[in-house]
């Protein structure tokens, strides 16, 4: 049996606890290619015009694969925190995908509360039983796939520059590199370090987030705005860019909270859908960095004189 999974949204964080869970059960995986040109332009085709780049794409990954593979894994990511939930749009994600392409395959839209170990197995219980009726093959799967998860590390925590910001967004367009123009790269070359909030410890972030009116409805607030405030706190960082998809209503909350309640320091929002340009995208990275080398020169000044 082949298992087709979408290299999109989530993966990038969960890719080892899917794989190996069903590589475990005796199934063949088909991964599709890296996000790319045709890729995109598959999604954007297929996909609601009201839908964010993010979801276009994953639509974009399932058209790729959905004829090579005899089940899809759609994950339906409930919630990962107890008592926090993930975009709304992972909610219906497997009715989207079926209702925009069709001569779909079979697909796994089991949904997903990755709260707790106990409600987990419960998913793996329910999405094993598509491959294999062998309730303990589904167990020792669901063991390795846990211990595969827990030996991935998340995140980029970057060394040996002179200045640093944190790079703030969901995942999906922060690892992958075709959606955010290779950002990173760009920074780095720039003489730019990059901090991303999986190097940031939930204590930290929750100390920020307690501090609000009203707890987060969803894990994306918690994780971006305790990260920001707890690093902008503490003068670790020289800016902040916050990379935003375009139609996402999330990431609305989450940029006027953390502009509402950061400190003095630099944030560059930058907002990317499928007509984004590279070289409009370099031009404000370039403008963002002369900025901070300009502040730092100027405290540098006040300070020397001060």
């Amino acid at each position: 049996m082949k298992i087709g999974i979408p290299k999109g949204l989530l993966y990038y964080k969960y890719h080892p606890f899917m794989e190996t869970f069903f590589l475990e059960l005796g199934a063949e995986i088909v991964v599709s290619e890296d996000t790319n040109k045709a890729i995109l332009n598959e999604g954007v085709k297929c996909c609601v015009d009201e839908a964010c780049l993010p979801i276009k794409v994953f639509h974009g990954h399932v058209a790729s694969i959905k004829d090579k593979c005899d089940i899809l894994l759609i994950p339906r990511i409930m919630r990962i925190r107890e008592k926090e939930f993930i975009c709304p749009k992972f909610c219906g994600l497997p009715e989207m995908v079926v209702n925009s392409i069709t001569d779909m395959p079979e697909i796994i839209g089991v949904p997903m509360y990755a709260d707790s170990d106990k409600n987990l197995r419960k998913w793996a219980l329910q999405a094993g039983r598509r491959v294999t009726p062998n309730v303990l093959k589904i167990k020792k799967a669901f063991s390795k796939a846990l211990m595969a998860q827990n030996d991935l590390e998340v995140g980029i925590n970057d060394d040996g520059y002179k200045k640093s910001v944190l790079l703030i967004g969901h995942p999906y367009s922060i690892y992958d590199k075709y959606i955010n123009m290779n950002l990173v790269k760009k920074l780095n070359k720039l003489g730019v370090g990059v901090i991303t909030e999986e190097h940031i410890e939930d204590e930290h972030k929750d100390i920020e987030v307690n501090k609000l009116y009203k707890k987060p409805f969803w894990s994306f607030v918690r994780d971006s705005y305790g990260t920001a405030l707890h690093l902008s706190k503490n003068e670790e960082i020289d800016g902040i860019i916050y990379l935003s998809s375009f139609a996402c209503g999330i990431d609305s909350v989450i940029i006027e909270l953390i502009q509402h309640n950061n400190l003095d320091i630099p944030m560059l929002i930058l907002k990317t859908d499928e007509h984004s340009g590279e070289a409009g995208f370099d031009t404000r990275i370039e403008a963002f960095v002369d900025m901070m080398e300009r502040r730092n020169r100027i405290e540098g000044n006040i300070s020397t004189h001060g």
